[in-house]
């Protein structure tokens, strides 16, 4: 296994290279009067995610003793370091695929994914505005990498790498990359479209590294609109504190839920996905793009 000496220096090289090149996206946007930047905006990431650092040291204990439990139940250890970290790093890009899915079509996981997506600016910044309150359940995603022999340590290290990708695919610059590289991993590009509220875009390309989960499973969807990008949500909210953006969500989950009648149509607007209504007087994603294709094609 990789000493935790040399683990240590790869997440400290990786986190000061992401820091510098948000700095250095933020000098050029300036420079170049791009304003991919707004003051209120950055400040708002960088709050949020420093409000997702301590829940993350809070819960970070028991992530790890939970996960290092169900370690004691593994179902067999791969023993060949280089296939131990690529199975490792591969099945946890999967689940956490599979995390992010449940977070656009479930609107009780929505409620607290939307903080990520309530920038209406795309910036490596915008990486920063963590789903606050996604550290308190991630772990149960992840259960599945214990049983398959890998430790505790080892994928939460797994987790922070491609975290850090994760973050690096945040920004309006166009990157030239091979056509290969886009096959297999997440680009920028990829990326601007998972944060676009453009009816076509919403809902796509929620793979952290490897874009090929999203080709396998038909949540793909290349940047080829010819109207611009806009970011953001499909309603924005009017009050845009930092308090309001965590918590908007869960206020108009509770709004619909307190009014639908039955239990049946209130257990529909916690699980079922976002835009979901009882009397149809609101829409899905993908009931919304049904319509954008219908007339596109009229």
């Amino acid at each position: 296994m990789i000493p935790l000496n040399a683990k240590n220096d790869a997440v400290v090289v990786l986190i000061s290279l992401l820091v510098t090149l948000t700095i250095t996206e933020m000098w050029l946007s300036y420079r170049e009067n791009r304003h991919y930047y707004e003051k209120r905006d950055t400040l708002t990431n960088i709050y949020l995610t420093t409000i997702t650092f301590f829940i993350n040291l809070v819960v970070k204990g028991s992530t790890f003793f939970v996960l290092q439990y169900f370690y004691k139940f593994r179902l067999f250890e791969i023993s060949n370091v280089f296939w131990y970290w690529f199975v490792l790093i591969v099945t946890q890009d999967f689940l956490y695929w599979v995390l992010h899915y449940t977070g656009h079509y479930c609107r009780f996981f929505w409620a607290m994914h939307v903080t990520h997506h309530s920038s209406e600016h795309f910036n490596f910044s915008t990486g920063f505005r963590s789903t606050v309150f996604e550290p308190l359940y991630r772990v149960f995603f992840y259960l599945p990498l214990a049983l398959m022999g890998f430790n505790a340590i080892d994928i939460l290290y797994a987790y922070l790498i491609t975290q850090l990708y994760g973050n690096l695919v945040h920004t309006q610059f166009q990157i030239n990359l091979p056509k290969w590289y886009g096959w297999i991993f997440v680009t920028p590009s990829h990326h601007r479209v998972h944060h676009a509220s453009n009816i076509p875009y919403l809902d796509k390309n929620m793979a952290m590294m490897l874009i090929i989960w999203d080709r396998l499973f038909g949540t793909y969807q290349d940047e080829n609109l010819p109207e611009p990008i806009k970011y953001g949500l499909t309603h924005q909210p009017e009050d845009t504190s930092a308090v309001n953006i965590i918590f908007h969500e869960w206020k108009a989950l509770v709004h619909d839920v307190k009014k639908a009648p039955g239990i049946k149509n209130k257990l529909g607007y916690l699980f079922n996905p976002p835009g979901w209504s009882h009397d149809g007087s609101t829409q899905t994603a993908r009931a919304l793009q049904r319509e954008y294709k219908q007339e596109k094609a009229a």
